[in-house]
């Protein structure tokens, strides 16, 4: 039995770790990862553990929470360095050691495993952690599209309709050099309906292809994805349409969709109303939103309200985003003064 081991923050995991890794796996039976714990970088030590297992799904990962801070070439942090990895490893014999780093001699040596480099020159894959995290965007070609998804935040616009999402989403991409994501049920209606509804097995096929076109969209967003509406949305509508009845896959994305996005802002009805063709009146608007509304508590979905002007609007929005950190609470937000930004936004009207 070839057993290897390599470890690091991984953060992000690059094309780089994935040669290693792939490198690794094509020389050994049996390969484990393991990942250390680190403030480098905000995304949780099992989101980055679970980039590798969803790429990797034979690789033994390790989760190293407590492992050593100290980094370099002294006696004293080479020692503390082996004797944590020979603890973690609990006797499990490893034949190589796999690495790009200069502590491949004395960690391979400790083992008593095979020295093996791989790419440490950074002559195939020219790029590193550091260099990828003053620049997501601009370094995404070293990412697989699973890790930068999870390094771009997912705005999420809910409202009635006529509450000024399409608008917001818009104006945000604009502002932030990104992309937007237009509502797909919108456009399905205008193109499958008849007298102005559609069955319940259409309604099944708006979600998936909303999904799809933001998964699309995301690889090519910068910092941020802002999303007029969500499956969430769609399934309200169903049950509008139907008399409660709601499809199994809508039904199943619309759950799904409580963890998609990480913020979702809730557009009140506080403008004037668009009285279009394809819209059913003011009267019908607010009905809808109470019905938005009843929908996120139920499901206990955070949101945070906005209203006003456009321009009060984005204000608003971009207070939240220069408060929110990625895989960050929530609540922490809504605790450093956001109730007073928008009381504040009220006195100004």
């Amino acid at each position: 039995m070839q057993r290897g081991l390599t470890l690091g923050k991984f953060a992000p995991l690059h094309r780089g770790h994935q040669m290693l890794i792939e490198t690794a796996l094509a020389e050994v039976d049996e390969l484990i990862v393991m990942v250390y714990a680190t403030d480098v970088i905000d995304v949780p030590l099992q989101v980055r553990a679970g980039w590798i297992r969803d790429l990797y799904p034979k690789v033994r990962i390790i989760e190293a929470w407590d492992g050593p801070e100290g980094y370099g070439k002294t006696p004293e942090i080479c020692r503390e360095q082996e004797s944590y990895i020979l603890k973690k490893l609990n006797g499990v014999s490893i034949t190589h050691f796999y690495s790009s780093e200069f502590y491949g001699d004395h960690v391979s040596l400790a083992l008593g495993a095979v020295d093996r480099r791989v790419d440490e020159s950074r002559t195939t894959v020219p790029i590193s952690g550091t260099v990828i995290r003053e620049d997501y965007f601009a370094k995404r070609q070293y990412l697989d599209p699973i890790v930068y998804a999870d390094l771009v935040t997912k705005v999420c616009f809910l409202g009635a309709p006529s509450t000024g999402k399409t608008t917001l989403a818009k104006t945000m991409a604009d502002q932030h050099n990104t992309l937007w994501m237009p509502e797909y049920g919108a456009e399905y209606w205008l193109e499958h309906h008849v007298d102005r509804r559609i069955t319940l097995d259409q309604f099944e096929e708006i979600a998936p292809e909303h999904n799809s076109r933001e998964d699309v969209l995301i690889q090519q967003s910068r910092k941020y994805l802002f999303c007029d509406t969500n499956p969430i949305t769609t399934y309200v509508f169903a049950k509008d349409y139907h008399g409660g009845a709601v499809g199994p896959v809508l039904t199943q994305m619309a759950r799904d969709a409580e963890k998609r996005y990480d913020l979702f802002f809730l557009c009140e009805t506080d403008i004037p109303y668009d009285n279009t063709w394809d819209r059913s009146g003011d009267q019908k608007r607010n009905w809808f939103q109470d019905q938005i509304v009843d929908d996120l508590a139920e499901r206990h979905v955070p949101y945070f309200r906005v209203h006003g002007t456009l321009e009060e609007r984005v204000s608003q929005v971009n207070w939240i985003l220069g408060q929110h950190r990625k895989f960050g609470n929530v609540l922490d937000i809504r605790q450093h003064g956001s109730a007073n930004h928008c009381q504040q936004s009220d006195q100004k009207r």
